[in-house]
């Protein structure tokens, strides 16, 4: 294998993001319906944005089946893949909403009663 270097990201070809990408390739996300997310739709290969737009809308568009299109140049997304910067430096678990579960303490506490009133 060589030496060359190669950015952060994806490592390959089809896929490569960022600095290494295509400059020709376009993603789109599309919305289906208002208040719904925007999805991954695909992409299109076009020498500028004004013809990655109209493909995107022909490909993506055309049959009213979306309401939003993004059209975003490959080279423009960053990709985040390294791990240390995905992990925070610190446990934060504590802050999760459902930390500390009743649930547990209060089948103790039932079972407790049962017993108590059993005797």
């Amino acid at each position: 294998m060589s030496d060359v270097h190669v950015p952060e990201g994806r490592i390959d070809e089809a896929g490569r993001l960022g600095a290494g990408a295509d400059p020709d390739v376009w993603e789109v996300f599309r919305q289906e319906k208002d208040g719904d997310p925007m999805r991954h739709a695909g992409n299109v290969r076009a020498p500028d944005r004004e013809l990655a737009v109209q493909y995107a809308r022909e490909f993506y568009s055309r049959r009213n089946e979306s309401v939003r299109l993004w059209v975003v140049a490959r080279t423009d997304i960053s990709d985040l893949s390294d791990p240390d910067l995905l992990q925070p430096p610190l446990d934060r678990s504590f802050k999760k909403p459902g930390g500390y579960v009743m649930r547990d303490k209060l089948d103790q506490a039932k079972r407790r009663a049962a017993e108590e009133a059993a005797d």
